[in-house]
């Protein structure tokens, strides 16, 4: 079994795998409560999650903060164990999601899509949450590290480095994502040297947990032998009884083959990995799929000139009605052929640990 724990601060997960936090409803209360009674970290996606509340529309900024507090609330009644929530910087409302988690007690907020530059100011006093932004660079991690310090005298408590074979959006420009240079096992050692001497003037442990594309216990042990503290999954827990998309979401993952999973531009300005389908094809033909703004969720979101609105695309496969939107996942998600239980993965990822280490 793996014997190596991952410690974030006074945090101790009994292993080392982080459930990634997937957003517009994918990751709740039900598979992060899962994740975190297996020993692992379950991680709430936090974008859009008060997609179900009656009020979202003419409401959307209060009906996202009262849905996530129900669900952070949910998730404790669940578990004892480790969770966290998914924030991202380029939501509208990024930094009331982030005072509300924090006031709520969560363990961990993990936050991506843009650099958090400002994370730490919204720590209160006695607070214990932990911060770990989700970077693709070295350059991100030294800048956020530099930034930090210098404003609030504060370092990460850890650094999730995502690579260019996630699902989702991606921090990389089109070009870089099949470019041999921004590969994972390139980005992760460069992180972990570009963070040792912050550790070693501060006297703190930043670990480093690698993304995008870790598929099997075999690829956990060899990012752990990199240097790497632990791993974060999303792809791998999609196609789970427990996780909180609909039946439909999760067999399009175990139907997808190698060639469904493509890139797209995404109206909010990124490049984003997605199980193509009929949807992906009227887009890519200049087929207009008419929508109303409910407000501006995302700040980068071009909504004026957007061929669709991604919040009613993903609302709607989360819904399990891929006519109307598609799923987000990562380039390993052809690999996926059934539905298990989160039990039976993590068991599944420490006997192929154990099997890559003997």
């Amino acid at each position: 079994m793996i014997h190596t724990k991952l410690k974030i601060g006074d945090l101790v997960a009994k292993i080392p795998i982080i459930q990634g936090g997937m957003s517009v409803g994918i990751s709740l209360s039900g598979l992060a409560s899962a994740v975190a009674e297996e020993g692992g970290i379950g991680v709430i996606g936090t974008a859009m999650i008060g997609m179900s509340e009656s009020d979202l529309y003419s409401n959307g900024l209060e009906a996202n903060l009262r849905a996530l507090k129900k669900e952070i609330r949910k998730t404790r009644e669940m578990t004892q164990g480790i969770i966290g929530v998914n924030i991202m910087v380029a939501l509208t409302n990024y930094a009331d999601m982030v005072k509300l988690s924090i006031e709520e007690g969560i363990d961990i907020i993990f936050c991506g899509a843009g650099l958090p530059l400002d994370l730490p100011k919204y720590l209160t006093n006695g607070s214990k949450t932990k911060l770990v932004p989700i970077v693709s660079s070295d350059r991100a991690a030294k800048i956020i590290c530099r930034k930090w310090l210098s404003k609030f005298n504060y370092l990460p408590d850890a650094l999730v480095v995502e690579g260019p074979k996630a699902g989702g959006h991606l921090g990389f420009k089109m070009e870089q994502i099949n470019d041999p240079d921004y590969v994972l096992e390139k980005i992760v050692p460069q992180v972990i040297d570009a963070i040792k001497p912050f550790e070693k003037d501060h006297q703190k442990d930043i670990p480093v947990i690698a993304a995008g594309g870790i598929y099997s216990g075999k690829d956990i042990y060899r990012f752990l032998k990199m240097g790497a503290a632990g791993v974060q999954m999303g792809t791998r827990f999609v196609a789970t009884h427990e996780c909180d998309a609909a039946i439909e979401f999760k067999q399009a993952f175990v139907d997808a083959e190698e060639d469904d999973l493509v890139l797209i531009k995404s109206p909010v300005g990124l490049p984003g990995r997605v199980v193509r389908n009929k949807f992906i094809d009227d887009v890519n033909l200049g087929v207009r799929k008419p929508f109303k703004c409910p407000y501006h969720c995302i700040k980068t979101c071009d909504y004026k000139n957007s061929p669709y609105c991604i919040s009613f695309a993903l609302i709607s496969a989360k819904k399990g009605k891929l006519k109307h939107g598609f799923a987000f996942a990562g380039t390993n998600a052809y690999r996926i052929d059934k539905i298990i239980s989160v039990k039976t993965l993590i068991t599944s990822l420490l006997q192929e640990y154990e099997q890559a280490s003997s």
